[in-house]
């Protein structure tokens, strides 16, 4: 049945679908990540690092810019035919660690953490990697069936729409940190 649904959806549909599958999938990476215990110093030297690289920025007038940057050059990584979700997946497990860890040092559960972190902003950025890396398999596919002009076109659409998600996630995130550190 699943699959007559499919093979019946429009390639947008199938696009939407493919980016929420992916979603999903990203999510639970992340969570995994979250909970891989972690040793109680190294946890509270990632808190504080992570902590005095907000400051510097804050202080600078450069957090969101660098919020921005980082989470588009990752994004830009996961649009990548085929390499993009292998290393994307790995990037967001490895998210999932740092914010388990920053809630082992705070001492506050994982699934807390990850709620704070995920309403709004992650899935904001989530959609971004998500969309991207789902491209990326779209991409792939295409090249395969020689329509990689008409693909590379998606592709570049989808970058932008990344971008202003992106954006706009790290408008939200510098008002949230700004407005908690106060």
């Amino acid at each position: 049945m699943s699959l007559a649904i499919w093979r019946n959806a429009s390639s947008r549909r199938k696009r939407i679908i493919s980016t929420i599958v992916i979603l999903i999938v990203a999510l639970l990476i992340t969570i995994v990540g979250s909970f891989v215990p972690t040793d109680p110093q190294q946890a509270i030297q990632i808190s504080n690092d992570l902590n005095q690289t907000v400051t510097s920025l804050s202080q600078n007038g450069a957090l969101t810019q660098y919020i921005f940057g980082n989470n588009f050059i990752i994004c830009l990584i996961m649009f990548i035919p085929v390499a993009g979700p292998l290393l994307g997946f790995y990037i967001l497990f490895n998210t999932g660690s740092v914010i388990g860890a920053i809630s082992a040092a705070e001492g506050i559960s994982p699934i807390v953490a990850l709620a704070l972190t995920f309403i709004p902003i992650g899935l904001i950025e989530f959609t971004a990697y998500s969309a991207a890396m789902a491209e990326s398999v779209w991409l792939f596919r295409r090249l395969l069936q020689g329509q990689r002009l008409r693909e590379l076109k998606n592709a570049g659409v989808l970058v932008m729409i990344c971008a202003v998600l992106l954006v706009l996630g790290a408008i939200i995130e510098t008002a949230l940190i700004i407005s908690v550190g106060a």
